[in-house]
């Protein structure tokens, strides 16, 4: 297995006007791990996640997505795009669209995947994840729980190299959370590189290999789960722990 990582953050800055979202952030992921962004609200999670995808511009610093360094002018955004799979908290599916619709439409539009093939891998991706019988639904049917999974399976839809997650069961009624996770761990199991941001700590423990702390824009602390939930080094990170084991969370 290469050792090169899959993401490489080095020095990214990202400001907002005057706010300073992200200062000097360096991040690697190795292939076939999970990496856990934990932190207060408004610590710079999810624009993280929106860089590593392009999604928004960096004011400094590099990322490289394999050997590529994604961030030169140069680089095909387009392309960076279609091997970077990408699931947020709101599910953004097209409500016009049958589920099978909506999971086929990249592979067919932008990958130039044959609609039989396409069809074919969503039909053996949703019935993997317990979607089988919704192929045909329109997503105002399914369920919360349903229609995150469908947009999971969207993005795996198109093969990616690596899946970010972006709070995923935030918009979730608390008896739907679990289904989701679910899936996520079975991704874990099957080898998918991932990076997510959570607020399940729970969550964040069993299943991630690396865990970095944000705090104001900066990964204050990383390790492995056992050592950031079981001996967190800043006191900073361990405030945020207490909270969180106080709230019952953890």
């Amino acid at each position: 297995m290469s050792d090169t990582p899959v993401l490489r953050m080095q020095s990214v800055r990202k400001t907002f006007g005057d706010t300073v979202v992200l200062r000097d952030v360096d991040l690697e992921v190795a292939p076939h791990t999970v990496t856990a962004l934990i932190g207060a609200s408004g610590s710079g999670k999810s624009t993280l996640l929106r860089c590593a995808n392009l999604l928004e511009e960096i004011d400094d610093g590099a990322i490289w997505l394999d050997e590529e360094e994604i961030t030169d002018p140069r680089a095909d955004q387009d392309a960076v795009r279609r091997r970077i799979g990408v699931v947020f908290q709101a599910y953004n599916l097209f409500p016009h669209m049958t589920v099978l619709e909506n999971i086929t439409l990249a592979p067919r539009r932008v990958h130039g995947v044959a609609r039989a093939e396409a069809e074919a891998r969503a039909r053996e991706l949703l019935e993997r994840l317990g979607l089988g019988d919704k192929a045909g639904e329109y997503p105002d049917r399914l369920s919360g729980g349903q229609q995150q999974r469908a947009a999971i399976v969207r993005a795996l839809a198109v093969r990616p190299r690596l899946l970010l997650l972006d709070e995923i069961t935030a918009a979730l009624d608390p008896e739907l959370v679990g289904e989701v996770l679910t899936v996520v761990r079975d991704l874990k199991d099957d080898g998918m590189t991932m990076v997510l941001a959570t607020h399940e700590m729970g969550f964040a423990r069993d299943v991630a290999d690396q865990v970095c702390f944000l705090d104001s824009g900066v990964v204050l602390e990383r390790g492995t789960a056992e050592q950031i939930f079981g001996d967190p080094r800043q006191e900073r990170t361990r405030r945020f722990l207490r909270r969180i084991v106080e709230a019952g969370r953890l």
